[in-house]
């Protein structure tokens, strides 16, 4: 079946639907039976499409936090601390960061040594592990 080159109200809707479920520009165009060029230049053509296609894609990402958010307020414990884990991680993190100061002292110089030198000094180190 060849693609349409024009986009109809079908092709419209099928894109904005990809866009709702989070699909990016090529994975609707396919979702939609459009080559991704064909998207593209009806964006250059409507610019007000275009700003509505990005408007849809953060759809899946609002109803994901809002999902989260009515969660904890029937004060799912776990999903709490799952969240402050990562949006608190000053406090909550599980993982400890750890800041290095000073400097790191290579007392070994290769600087002078040729590509044959170096490579018999490689080999003879992994001989002996």
């Amino acid at each position: 079946m060849p693609r349409p080159k024009k986009i109809t109200k079908a092709v419209l809707r099928e894109l904005e639907d990809g866009f709702l479920k989070g699909l990016s520009d090529r994975e609707a165009c396919l979702y939609a039976g459009i080559a991704p060029s064909t998207l593209y230049e009806y964006c250059k053509d409507k610019p007000e499409f275009s700003e509505r296609k990005e408007l849809l894609k953060e759809q899946v990402k609002m109803r994901a936090k809002l999902n989260v958010a009515n969660l904890i307020e029937r004060r799912d414990i776990d999903l709490s601390l799952w969240y402050l884990e990562r949006k608190a991680k000053d406090e909550f993190s599980k993982k400890q960061e750890v800041e290095h100061s000073g400097g790191i002292e290579n007392k070994l110089d290769l600087s002078g040594l040729s590509v044959e030198e170096l490579r018999k000094l490689a080999n003879s180190d992994s001989e002996s592990t």
